[in-house]
C-alpha cells in the first residue's frame, strides 16, 4: 500500500509544475496594465510608471519571472496582493473555507440524491420512473449555472420570500471566526437563530452548485449499475436464490461504485469552476468571488495563488480518490 501512495505522490509533481506554468501564463496574456490598473483615475508619469514596473519586477524578462515565482513558492511565499497589499496565502486561506464549506455541502448533496436516484434507475431500466429521473438528470447537466441561479433566486426569494438573496449570514447576527466554516461557527456562538440563519443562506447556493454534479452521478450511477448487473457473478447470485437486494447491495454496488467514485472525485474540479459563478452570483464571500475580482484588477499574485490553491485541492481530492480505489478493490494496489 506504501508504493502504491508513493507512485501516486511522484506523478503530482510534474503536474504541479505544469500548473504553476498555466497559472504564471494566465494572467499575463490577458490584456490590460496591473500598474496602470492600480493607479486608476489618477494616472501615472512614464517615468512613475516605470518606476512602479521596476519595482513589482514587471520590466524583467517573462522567464526570469518566473523563475522568480517558482522560488518563492518553495519557500512558501505566493506573493503580496497588488491590491490589498495583503499575502495571497493568508488571504485566500481567510476565504477558503468559504468555498469549502458550499462546495462540500453542493457534493454531499450531489451524492446523496445522484447515487440513489441512477442504482434505482438501473434496478427499475425501462420504467417510468428510469426514463424520468434520467430526463431530469439530462436537463439538469444542460442548465447555465448562472440561469438557474438566478431562477432559484427570482422565486425563492423574490418570490416566495423564503431564502435570503446573498451573503451567508444575517447581518444582525455578529461572532468570532473559530472554523471559518459558517455553520460550526453559528453553532459554536450559541446565539439563537444563528445556524437556522446560515442554513437558509447556504440552501440556494449549494443547490445551484450541485444541480450539474447530481446529474453526471446519476447518469454514471446508471451505467455503471447496469453494467455490473450483466456480469456472470451476479447472474450466479442471483441463480443461488439470493434476495435481489442482497444481490444488489452486497454484490452488484461494491464493483458498480468504482466508475462512480472517479465520476465524484472529477466533479470537484467542476465545483470549483462552478463555485466562480455561483459565488458571484449569489455574494458567497469565497475564493471563487475573489478570482473573479482579482482578474478584473489585474492582480497578478492572487490570481496566480488562487489558481494554485484550487490545483492543489482538486490534486489532494483526486488522490484521496485513488487511494479510495485500492480500498474498494485491493487488485489496483498491484498494478
Amino acid at each position: 500500500m506504501i508504493r502504491f501512495v508513493l507512485g501516486k505522490l511522484a506523478y503530482l509533481l510534474p503536474t504541479f509544475l505544469g500548473i504553476t506554468i498555466v497559472a504564471f501564463g494566465f494572467v499575463r496574456v490577458l490584456p490590460g496594465d496591473p500598474v496602470l490598473l492600480m493607479a486608476g483615475e489618477r494616472g501615472l508619469s512614464p517615468e512613475r510608471h516605470a518606476e512602479l514596473s521596476h519595482a513589482l519586477g514587471f520590466d524583467r524578462p517573462l522567464w526570469q519571472q518566473y523563475l522568480d515565482f517558482l522560488v518563492r513558492l518553495l519557500h512558501g511565499d505566493f506573493g503580496v496582493s497588488l491590491v490589498t497589499k495583503r499575502p495571497v496565502l493568508h488571504e485566500f486561506f481567510t476565504l477558503f473555507p468559504a468555498t469549502i464549506e458550499l462546495s462540500l455541502c453542493a457534493i454531499l448533496l450531489a451524492t446523496a440524491i445522484g447515487l440513489p436516484l441512477g442504482i434505482f434507475a438501473a434496478i427499475r431500466r425501462g420504467s417510468w420512473f428510469d426514463q424520468v429521473s434520467m430526463s431530469t438528470a439530462l436537463v439538469g447537466y444542460s442548465m447555465p449555472i448562472f440561469w438557474w441561479g438566478l431562477l432559484l433566486i427570482i422565486f425563492f426569494s423574490g418570490f416566495l420570500g423564503w431564502t435570503p438573496v446573498s451573503g451567508r449570514i444575517s447581518l444582525m447576527y455578529f461572532f468570532p471566526k473559530v472554523t471559518g466554516f459558517m455553520l460550526i461557527d453559528s453553532l459554536l456562538s450559541g446565539q439563537k437563530g444563528a445556524f437556522a440563519s446560515a442554513l437558509s443562506h447556504l440552501i440556494l447556493p449549494a443547490i445551484v452548485l450541485a444541480t450539474i454534479p447530481m446529474a453526471v452521478i446519476a447518469r454514471q450511477a446508471r451505467s455503471a449499475m447496469l453494467e455490473v448487473l450483466g456480469e456472470d457473478y451476479v447472474r450466479t447470485a442471483r441463480a443461488k436464490g439470493l434476495s435481489a437486494w442482497r444481490v444488489v447491495g452486497l454484490h452488484a454496488l461494491r464493483n458498480a461504485l468504482i466508475p462512480v467514485i472517479t465520476t465524484i472525485g472529477l466533479q470537484v474540479g467542476t465545483l470549483m469552476g462552478g463555485a466562480i459563478l455561483t459565488e458571484t452570483i449569489f455574494s458567497w464571500p469565497g475564493i471563487g468571488k475573489a478570482m473573479v475580482d482579482s482578474i478584473s484588477r489585474r492582480d497578478y499574485p492572487s490570481v496566480q495563488g488562487g489558481l494554485l490553491i484550487i490545483a492543489a485541492a482538486v490534486m489532494l481530492v483526486n488522490l484521496i480518490v485513488d487511494l479510495l480505489y485500492g480500498l474498494i478493490n485491493p487488485r489496483i494496489r498491484h498494478r
